[in-house]
């Protein structure tokens, strides 16, 4: 993983190291069973696919990890800024603590983020062996959720400077239009996040404002997966299709 800045892709759903003894992967909508429009490799509970299928794809998204699905812990994310620990598995469908973030020291329990223009941000110190998994999409980057993560794993022995983070694949400013008073508000919170579109329009740019956010909490190590979900036909995307799936970005303890 090379520090600062760094654009690096990662193969779909196979497994790379964050950090040393900290494993993550990032999962697309390809190989799975869930039918149109969340066809196939659909991860997210909540977007109104069958739960069957569901719950195939994540057993699928487990075996391409070399993982057990019934490892994970899952959120129910609301676009806030809540952390919580995790302390071991979800243990079925509708039980997911409701927060934008996780974070854990317990061995071989992945945590998982799901998204579709969102970004998927992973964070690992292997000292401490400590690990969590944040959603930061517009609101929840401006309310600071990654912040709140940071200071959370810290809280729990970590060490910003000893953190390695990773940015996934999310909608990026040239891409993500919004109305300029939207815009305003949101860089007013986090002002590397204000962007200009490919049409000139007023956008968002979440990842460089995640990434200015873990830059200004001391996280010297972070990485930014290139893609962008609206430009990405692997990838889920809310703003390019309305009704769809959800991919998600997981992080574990080796």
């Amino acid at each position: 993983m090379t520090a600062g800045r760094a654009e690096l892709a990662h193969v779909e759903g196979r497994p790379f190291e964050l950090a040393p003894g900290a494993l993550a992967a990032f999962t697309s909508r390809l190989g799975g069973i869930s039918a149109a429009p969340f066809d196939t490799l659909n991860l997210g509970g909540g977007v109104g696919d069958d739960p069957a299928a569901v719950a195939g794809n994540r057993r699928l998204a487990a075996q391409l990890c070399g993982r057990a699905a019934d490892r994970t812990a899952w959120m129910r994310q609301v676009h806030g800024s809540d952390v919580v620990y995790a302390a071991g598995p979800t243990p079925a469908a509708g039980t997911a603590a409701v927060a934008d973030a996780l974070f854990t020291d317990v061995p071989d329990l992945a945590l998982g983020v799901l998204v579709a223009d969102c970004a998927p941000v992973l964070i690992a110190d292997p000292e401490a062996r400590i690990i969590g998994a944040a959603h930061a999409g517009r609101e929840g980057m401006a309310a600071g959720v990654v912040l709140a993560l940071v200071h959370a794993m810290t809280a729990g022995g970590a060490d910003p400077v000893r953190m390695r983070a990773v940015i996934g694949p999310a909608i990026c400013g040239g891409c993500y239009e919004v109305p300029a008073q939207l815009r305003a508000r949101i860089a007013d919170a986090v002002p590397a996040a204000g962007s200009v579109t490919t049409k000139g329009s007023p956008g968002i740019d979440i990842k460089a404002g995640v990434s200015a956010q873990l830059a200004g909490a001391g996280v010297r190590s972070v990485s930014r997966d290139p893609r962008c979900t609206a430009e990405t036909p692997a990838l889920y995307s809310y703003r390019r299709d309305g009704r769809t799936g959800r991919f998600a970005g997981l992080v574990w303890l080796a």
